[in-house]
């Protein structure tokens, strides 16, 4: 491969610095979600389909290969080069919608779930449902011609799209949908045009062309070049919009596509329906469908064994001794309940008659339907995440015609045995004849490796033997592209060969993709993982983490952050420690100060990973002995420390910001970013004391009001009055309330020194945060009678913190544990009942945080702030602020990363007031939006006074 020309890549786009070769980028971004790796040479954030232009010329006058990536989640290897890497996901994030929601316009960056949540005011959604639908993108949906377990073959990408706009590998720009687009293509593109034309008539004059391209698009078929293409359409400008789909990549950049959307059902039943066998459930499948299932999921033996190991498994597959038996979960979804309550009457009609081993039924309760949903979702994350450390997950997927789907089920399990594949389940969208199945093995030694082989071989001629097709939904990547001919046979494959010297010419877009001459290409560059970490281990690399984290746009994500550990650790085992040097210097800034620990991504990972649990430990490892005496010693006089913080803040707050930024940034110089805060302007004056007067008489709950509170005034009044009235504070805000509802509550002693202790944790101060929380353990032990009474807190981080803090205590015996509430969830619950009838605000922006996510809060916050406003808007960019503690003020880059695209969502919004429920949100979204938060809690007081 020739050597890269840096500088003419760095001419070819609008910021020369989006390209990088650093060692960090390179490694952070090589993986996908597949077992294959690829070391890029560059990595270019690209802006716009002008600097797509421009490197796609660049590539092809050096021969260097390009490669684009939005999400990662590819699990078929089709993201991964040796060449340049192509991020288009970071700035390609627009969404248009067209007609009323019946159409949109919606660029490469943009995730199926943001879509469909922009999509769902209008009664709309998507087409495609992938099961990655959180974290995988629009750039990828079209270039694999995603579908998912309701879309079938009628609403996948392929039927769906209207029109694209396209890059060419030339740099020429086409967009499929306006009125000159023929003409364009025509005269800019004449060998292209032509050669489509003729190749369409070569494939219709060919009745066995026709035939074998017919059957095999009948299925859903993710194998090769879309030929369907070239029987549906007449126009070249259409079959060129068409092939594109599912070409991953190869073909060309799609810069934005224009989709017809479908009717978003809002009723569901759903039931589990287990069988003696496999042969059994493929039997009942013809009448499942008649009856009009939206989604019919297949699992199979072991993986009805796996789901008795998760927790919340529904009684039907808790309670049966499994053998040979098989499930099939079952779903009807309707635009009412009237339809519905047809649809679901006639599933349960047929259920006697299909000889079940267990009885079924259907429910159109959410949390029943939840449990049977995590129980079919839960197995790649059971089997993955307990497959054994430095060893490889491979999830393939295969469709056949659904009369042979129970034989070829047999078949695959025959080899899992024949090869000691142990633990590979089988699962999958049954209605279609498509099944996915997991391989976890090391794939690295010679013998692992002839193993592989000699099982692909036998899978593939089992699939292509009943007629089905080698890849369903994930694409063809490197793993297949060595078996197409044989799937399509001389004919189709030269015509596919053809199609892409038309579109590419120098073969420099994402070669060793879709096609290989090579016969054991998907043997090679198969990733290792070796340990680095107890806590990430088990990680598959599938990206799911990434969309929620907040420093994704600025420095790591967790998926990265945990790749770049393992490429340490690779380089130090091959004796490359010029390598480990290099990685090891920017690690310290792009993963270990630039997390916010926020916990984020635990909540979208598939094996319950926290990333931050990793940070949180090598900076307790980073730390010194020095740091963590200091950290220590803070924990046993906390009282002065915070009331010294407040009045600092005090006397900042009245002094000229000329005045504190030059020794504040000085400060900064000498003793680093990481432990001096940057002072901004919206930081109020502090707060006030937190000890309060015991009451007398029955106390009906224990008040741990946070003492970030302490350290931090309250921001301006938020519903109505003069601009820059002070507000009373959250501590006031709930202890009137509580009043008004005619609640009693006991503030503990001591409590100005008590704390949850996340500072010390998300520092990794263990001494410190140890002695915290026994003293906190303690004295809440005390105040609650032992247990007796709740605990609230009123900070939704701090809530958290408390949680954490209780489950490290071991109870004495007869001891009840402790219960920490949420002040909104006491709020929803115990207050909201109690309190008048009152006018509300017209509008409330409201931001829920990382911890009322990760602890459910979520819901009590929406009533809460329905009882303050008429109207409550939450951003569809809603995310972690990365605010995290002081985290925010020490990298406040990170905080205006992470809430850039919200916040111009709530600048548009233009609300009557802006809500939260943890005060140093409030604090990075006011800084970030130029609009007062205040905890939901002080306007609920202040729309409900007398």
């Amino acid at each position: 491969m020739p050597s890269l020309d840096l500088t003419r890549f760095r001419a070819a786009v609008q910021d020369p610095g989006a390209v990088s070769t650093r060692a960090i980028d390179l490694h952070a971004n090589a993986h996908d979600a597949s077992h294959f790796l690829l070391i890029p040479q560059a990595v270019v954030t690209a802006k716009s389909a002008g600097d797509v232009a421009g490197l796609l010329r660049a590539s092809a006058s050096q021969g260097v290969p390009l490669t684009f990536r939005s999400g990662g989640t590819s699990l078929s290897g089709q993201a991964v080069t040796d060449g340049v890497l192509v991020d288009v996901r970071r700035n390609f994030r627009d969404i248009e919608v067209l007609d009323d929601g019946a159409r949109v316009r919606v660029q490469p960056g943009v995730t199926v779930r943001a879509l469909n949540a922009r999509l769902a005011r209008y009664g709309r959604k998507f087409g495609p449902d992938p099961a990655s639908e959180a974290a995988c993108t629009i750039g990828g949906v079209v270039a694999n011609n995603s579908s998912g377990m309701n879309c079938g073959t009628v609403d996948n990408t392929y039927r769906t799209l209207e029109s694209l706009t396209v890059v060419l590998p030339s740099g020429t720009v086409v967009d499929t949908g306006a009125a000159d687009a023929e003409d364009k293509l025509r005269t800019l593109e004449p060998e292209l045009y032509q050669g489509l034309a003729r190749l369409a008539e070569r494939v219709r004059n060919n009745p066995d062309s026709v035939r074998r391209i017919q059957q095999q698009f009948s299925m859903k078929n993710t194998m090769g070049y879309g030929l369907n293409s070239l029987l549906d359409f007449r126009n070249p400008v259409d079959i060129m919009a068409h092939l594109i789909i599912g070409s991953e990549g190869t073909l060309g950049f799609v810069a934005e596509a224009v989709f017809r959307t479908i009717p978003r059902l809002q009723h569901a039943a759903a039931g589990l329906l287990v069988f003696p066998d496999l042969e059994a459930a493929n039997a009942a499948l013809p009448t499942l469908v008649e009856t009009g299932a939206a989604t019919i999921e297949l699992m199979d033996a072991l993986s009805l064994k796996v789901g008795q190991t998760l927790k919340g498994t529904p009684a039907v597959v808790h309670d049966i001794a499994v053998r040979d038996h098989a499930a099939l979960l079952v779903e009807y979804s309707a635009a009412n309940a009237g339809q519905l309550e047809e649809l679901q009457a006639g599933g349960s009609g047929i259920l006697q008659g299909l000889g079940l081993s267990a009885p079924a039924r259907f429910t159109a309760d959410a949390r029943e339907r939840g449990q049977l949903w995590q129980l079919r979702k839960g197995l790649y994350a059971s089997v993955a995440g307990a497959r054994p450390q430095g060893t490889t997950a491979l999830l393939e997927d295969i469709v056949v015609p659904v009369p042979v789907l129970g034989r070829t089920c047999r078949g695959l399990i025959g080899l899992f045995e024949k090869y000691g594949y142990s633990n590979s389940v089988i699962f999958g969208h049954a209605k279609d004849g498509n099944v996915h199945f997991m391989l976890t093995d090391g794939f690295a030694s010679p013998s692992e490796l002839d193993r592989y082989s000699a099982f692909t071989e036998d899978m593939v001629d089992v699939v292509l033997a009943e007629g089905g097709s080698l890849k369903a939904e994930h694409g063809t990547g490197r793993v297949m592209a060595p078996f197409v001919r044989r799937q399509y046979g001389d004919e189709l494959y030269e015509v596919m060969r053809t199609i892409k010297g038309l579109f590419d010419p120098s073969g420099m877009l994402n070669p060793g993709v879709v096609m290989d001459e090579d016969p054991v290409a998907h043997l090679r560059h198969i990733k290792t993982a070796p340990p680095v970490a107890e806590e990430v281990d088990r990680c598959v690399s599938c990206g799911y983490c990434e969309p929620v984290c907040p420093s994704k746009d600025i420095t790591l994500t967790p998926r990265q952050r945990i790749v770049t550990l393992r490429a340490i650790e690779s380089a130090r085992l091959a004796g490359n420690m010029a390598l480990v040097k290099e990685l090891e210097r920017d690690y310290e800034y792009e993963s270990v100060d630039t997390c916010a620990v926020d916990g984020m991504c635990q909540t979208a990972c598939p094996v319950d990973i926290n990333t931050g649990s990793l940070v949180k430990r090598l900076r307790k490892n980073d730390a010194g002995k020095l740091a963590n005496g200091a950290w220590n010693a803070a924990a046993k006089h906390w009282e002065g420390l915070t009331r010294g913080a407040a009045l600092a803040l005090t006397v900042v707050d009245k002094l000229p910001a000329a005045m504190i930024k030059p020794p504040n940034l000085a400060a900064r110089a000498v003793l680093g970013a990481d432990t001096v805060p940057l002072y901004s302007a919206e930081l109020p004056g502090g707060g006030s004391v937190r000890e309060r007067p015991i009451p007398s008489g029955h106390i009906d709950a224990v008040y741990f009001p946070a003492c970030v509170n302490t350290m931090f005034g309250p921001a301006e009044s938020g519903t109505g009055g003069s601009p820059g009235t002070p507000g009373q504070g959250v501590q006031y805000s709930f202890e009137q309330l509580a009043h008004r509802a005619g609640i009693t509550l006991l503030v503990p002693q001591g409590i100005d020194g008590l704390c949850c202790g996340t500072p010390w944790s998300s520092k990794g101060m263990a001494d410190g945060q140890a002695t915290m929380q026994e003293k906190t353990v303690a004295a809440l032990r005390q105040a609650t009678r032992d247990g007796e009474l709740p605990i609230v807190c009123d900070a939704s981080s701090c809530t958290e913190g408390l949680r954490h803090a209780v489950e490290s205590e071991v109870p004495e015996e007869g001891q009840l544990p402790l219960r920490i509430v949420d002040a909104v969830d006491f709020a929803a619950e115990r207050i909201l009942p109690g309190l008048p009838e009152h006018q509300k605000i017209q509008s409330l922006a409201l931001h829920p945080t990382c911890s009322s996510t990760r602890m459910g809060l979520n819901e009590a916050l929406g009533v809460v702030a329905g009882a303050v406003a008429e109207r409550v808007d939450i951003p569809e960019n809603w995310g972690c602020c990365a605010f995290a503690g002081d985290r925010g003020m020490l990298h406040p880059e990170l905080t205006e990363s992470a809430t850039a695209r919200q916040a111009a969502e709530v600048v548009d919004m233009n609300a009557a007031a802006h809500a939260s429920c943890n005060r140093t949100c409030e604090l990075g979204m006011t800084r970030a939006t130029g609009s007062q938060y205040q905890h939901v809690l002080e306007l609920l007081e202040e729309v409900t006074r007398p």
